[in-house]
């Protein structure tokens, strides 16, 4: 699969760990910002349009760390799973006796991301995940088909949090058994007047895959793009970490 924006890699540009990188929706936000980028996930991921390593992220991290290679990196981004504290798993599902256990890797990638010495980013939805909400972004912010809120905690970093843009409108779909209109369209799940894959793309700015699964578990690389043009900022103004 090639890079989204048909840019190879190149001198002096800082390089970014993705971990838990899924499709790569953070990561080519990063890398539009000016980031080459390199993504650990545990599954295969052909549709990932930059280096790619199939491994445990935070054991690839740990030994990172232990060998001194991660400092080879500027900046690590890291969307751990943490599905018991989503909102859908906190509210719908936990109301009607749905799912079971979730992993929680927060704390421990938190843990490590601390030992790297580096700027961070651990970014995660809207929920009761534990984490510091120091920026909260959506799509509207960036005229996106999706609201997607996403939460961001950054260590080492700062961003500056943008005005939340009004909504223009619902989200697309059935409530209730009740069909609403809307701007927007409603980026998880199957059904319910749920938007086609095409939609998703266009929603979300994603076209390098066409995996339902990686669009609805992706975030919008808009976001990442808005986190790593400032932080490159400060590294130009020498006020990075």
């Amino acid at each position: 699969m090639t890079d989204p924006d048909a840019i190879r890699r190149r001198p002096n540009r800082p390089r970014l760990l993705d971990l838990f990188c899924c499709a790569g929706g953070a990561a080519t936000g990063y890398h539009r910002a000016g980031f080459d980028v390199d993504g650990i996930d545990h599954t295969d991921r052909p549709n990932y349009p930059f280096t790619f390593t199939r491994a445990d992220a935070l054991e690839r991290l740990a030994h990172l760390i232990a060998t001194g290679h991660i400092h080879r990196y500027a900046m690590v981004h890291a969307s751990p799973p943490c599905q018991g504290k989503c909102s859908l798993t906190v509210g719908t599902n936990n109301s009607r006796g749905w799912g079971g256990d979730h992993e929680d890797l927060v704390a421990d990638t938190r843990t490590l991301l601390d030992a790297t010495g580096l700027p961070y980013v651990i970014e995660q939805p809207n929920g009761q995940a534990e984490i510091r909400k120091d920026l909260t972004l959506c799509g509207e912010m960036f005229g996106l088909g999706v609201i997607r809120h996403r939460n961001f905690e950054l260590g080492r970093c700062t961003v500056a949090q943008p005005v939340h843009v009004q909504h223009r409108g619902r989200v697309r779909g059935y409530r209730h058994g009740m069909f609403y209109d809307g701007p927007y369209v409603a980026a998880y799940g199957n059904g319910g007047g749920k938007p086609t894959v095409a939609e998703l793309q266009t929603a979300m700015g994603i076209t390098w895959t066409d995996v339902r699964e990686e669009l609805t578990e992706a975030i919008p690389p808009a976001y990442t793009h808005f986190i790593g043009r400032a932080f490159l900022a400060q590294i130009r103004a020498g006020v990075a970490a």
